[in-house]
């Protein structure tokens, strides 16, 4: 995977450290947006957990472990859907990580234009319940999620997380 580091993140719409002006503070040795690139395959699934395990690890991001076991759990999720169901369109995909003071956010983007919608649940069937997943893990973290179009005419499936989550009864 290649990773290309650039800067700060812009902070998702509502996100807990919306108050805080930008500018008004500096930012913490964690904070940043990273973006790694891969082939739509199945061997970039494993590979993109691990480079987000790393990242958070390296970057001393003050996450909980189970805000990092959901991020993880949710990139293996995302990335599985462009690898399984945007391939043929899209040969590439890119995983982002954006951390704020407060909060983390990972994307996956691929280049086909198809906007899916997270599946009802279905208990006869083994598969398809992916974005249901990404959408409990996210709200029961406190956090959001969406699906947005790319200029290119693709996709970002995004979910933001807070760093330390006020857990859903």
């Amino acid at each position: 995977m290649d990773d290309h580091g650039r800067g700060p993140a812009p902070r998702p719409a509502g996100g807990t450290d919306a108050t805080v002006e930008p500018s008004a503070r500096a930012p913490l040795p964690y904070e940043g947006v990273w973006r790694f690139t891969a082939p739509a395959v199945d061997a970039s699934v494993p590979q993109a957990r691990h480079a987000v395990r790393d990242l958070l690890l390296r970057q001393r991001v003050p996450v909980t472990d189970d805000v990092a076991q959901g991020l993880l759990l949710i990139v293996s999720e995302l990335v599985t859907n462009a690898v399984r169901h945007a391939a043929v369109l899209s040969p590439m995909l890119a995983v982002e990580v954006a951390v704020g003071a407060e909060w983390v956010r990972v994307s996956v983007e691929d280049n086909h234009p198809y906007r899916p919608t997270a599946l009802e649940t279905d208990h006869g069937r083994t598969g398809g319940r992916g974005l249901l997943l990404v959408r409990e893990i996210t709200r029961e973290s406190g956090g959001v999620c969406d699906v947005e179009h790319t200029t290119n005419g693709g996709k970002v499936i995004w979910a933001a997380l807070p760093l330390n989550p006020a857990r859903l009864p």
